[in-house]
C-alpha cells in the first residue's frame, strides 16, 4: 500500500483536516493519556512552544500542559520545526514495524494467513522512514537530539513491543491519536509558512529525495507542498489505526486492501479519496 502521490490530487491533500476521535473505551482513554505523556516529552526536548496558548485555554486533566505554559510562547523557527519533524519521525516509524512483525511471527506460529494486515504495517514504517529520511536532508540534528532520539526508540520500541503482544487493539488506537498530533503539527507548521512566519521556506525547494519518493511535479516542489504531501501521509496512517483498531486482531481482514462487493460506494482504499479522519467502524467494513 505505497503512499505517493500517484494516489494524491492536490484537491485531497488540501481538504485534510484536524481531527480527534472521541474516547469510548477504558483502553481509548490509555491510548490518548500515553499519547498526552509522550507529546509532553516530545514537547520538551524539541523546545516545541507552538501550542502553548491553547494550552493554557484548554487545560490537561493530566496536568502536563500547565508545566508547558510555565516555559511562555515563543516563536518557532525553521530550525526548531525541523527538529521537532526529525523527533517526531524517528519514533512515528516504530509502531508499524513492531505490529507487522509481531503479526508476521504469529502467523508462522499459527501457521495462518494474516488476512493482509502485514503489509500495510510495514508499508506504513517504510513511509515514516521515508519523512525521516527527507528532513536529514534539510538538517542535520545535534548530539543532544541524537541522544534524545536513541533513548526514545530504546525505551518506545520495548513498550510498544510488549504493549502490542497483548493489547493490540489498544496500541491501534495509541497510533491512531499519535497520528492526529502529527496532523496537527503539520497543519500549524504550514499555517506558518502561509502567513510568512518561515522566510527561509519561502522559496525552499523539496530534496530530490522526496521529488522521487512522491513523484513531485515540477511545479509543485516547494516546502509547503512537501509538508502537504506528508501531512497526507499521515492522515492515512491516522484513518488506518483508527480503523484496525476497531477490527478484530485475529479474524478480521485488512479493510484497506480487501475487495468490496459494490466498489462505487464509499470504502477504504489505499488512497485518501474516500478517507475518514477518525476511522471506519467494524460494521462500515466487515
Amino acid at each position: 500500500m505505497r503512499l505517493t502521490s500517484s494516489r494524491y490530487t492536490e484537491q485531497q491533500m488540501n481538504a485534510i483536516q484536524v481531527a480527534h476521535r472521541e474516547k469510548k473505551t477504558w483502553s481509548d482513554v490509555w491510548a490518548s493519556a500515553m499519547v498526552r505523556l509522550c507529546r509532553f516529552g516530545m514537547d520538551t526536548a524539541t523546545g516545541y512552544s507552538h501550542p502553548t496558548e491553547e494550552a493554557k485555554k484548554k487545560g490537561s486533566w493530566l496536568g502536563l500542559s500547565k508545566v508547558k505554559s510555565w516555559l511562555g510562547p515563543s516563536n518557532m523557527t525553521e530550525r526548531k520545526w525541523l527538529m521537532r519533524f526529525l523527533f517526531l519521525e524517528s519514533v512515528a516509524g516504530v509502531p508499524g514495524m513492531v505490529a507487522g512483525s509481531v503479526r508476521h511471527l504469529h502467523s508462522l506460529r499459527r501457521l495462518k494467513r494474516d488476512n493482509g494486515w502485514i503489509e500495510t504495517l510495514l508499508e506504513e514504517a517504510y513511509n515514516e522512514r521515508m519523512h525521516l529520511l527527507t528532513f536529514m536532508k534539510m538538517a542535520e540534528p545535534g548530539r543532544f537530539m541524537k541522544t534524545m532520539i536513541i533513548g526514545a526508540q530504546g525505551v518506545f520500541y520495548n513498550m510498544f513491543f510488549m504493549s502490542y503482544l497483548f493489547f493490540p487493539r489498544a496500541c491501534h488506537r495509541f497510533v491512531g491519536y499519535l497520528e492526529e498530533e502529527a496532523v496537527h503539527t503539520y497543519t500549524l507548521a504550514i499555517e506558518d509558512i502561509e502567513a510568512g512566519r518561515l522566510p527561509k521556506w519561502q522559496n525552499f525547494e523539496a530534496p530530490e529525495i522526496a521529488v522521487r519518493y512522491w513523484n513531485m511535479p515540477e511545479d509543485h516542489r516547494t516546502m509547503r507542498d512537501l509538508l502537504l504531501y506528508i501531512r497526507a501521509d499521515e492522515a492515512k496512517h491516522r484513518e488506518v489505526n483508527h480503523t484496525l483498531g476497531n477490527l478484530e486482531q485475529k479474524n478480521d481482514p485488512n479493510p484497506f486492501v480487501s475487495e468490496y462487493e459494490d466498489p462505487t460506494r464509499p470504502h477504504p482504499s489505499k488512497g485518501i479519496e474516500n478517507i475518514k479522519s477518525t476511522g471506519w467502524n467494524r460494521e462500515e467494513v466487515i
